[in-house]
């Protein structure tokens, strides 16, 4: 059985501007298919919260903020980069990790050269 991190994300908008929305509905197309219900997303609209943005001292919107696992994480724009958005969720580096960068250690501890599976 594999743990898996929880993740609270915090999205700021700026009332339903199109990189608002733009970004609500990619965030959610990542958090359907990579966070399989790991997630917990507040979105907050700085228009009418802004007494919320000035206190996470968000200065642009769109923004996500990774709240948790720690450390702390914001991404700006409209997230439309996904490869970006997982790497700052921290999501695409775990996974790189688990799958991409096993090395052979017995190849190793033989005297040989261990090498990177190639990616698809």
């Amino acid at each position: 059985m594999t743990f898996r991190k929880t993740y609270i994300l915090k999205l700021y908008v700026a009332g339903n501007t199109p990189n608002s929305m733009r970004a609500l509905k990619t965030l959610r197309d990542i958090l359907e298919s990579e966070f399989r219900g790991v997630y917990a997303l507040k979105v907050i609209d700085v228009l009418k919260n802004p007494q919320l943005a000035e206190e996470d001292k968000i200065l642009a919107t769109p923004t996500l903020a990774k709240i948790l696992p720690p450390p702390v994480r914001r991404i700006i724009g409209d997230l439309s980069d996904r490869e970006k958005v997982l790497i700052g969720l921290d999501l695409l580096y775990e996974e790189l990790n688990d799958e991409d960068f096993k090395l052979d250690i017995d190849e190793l501890e033989a005297g040989g050269e261990a090498t990177l599976p190639e990616t698809s």
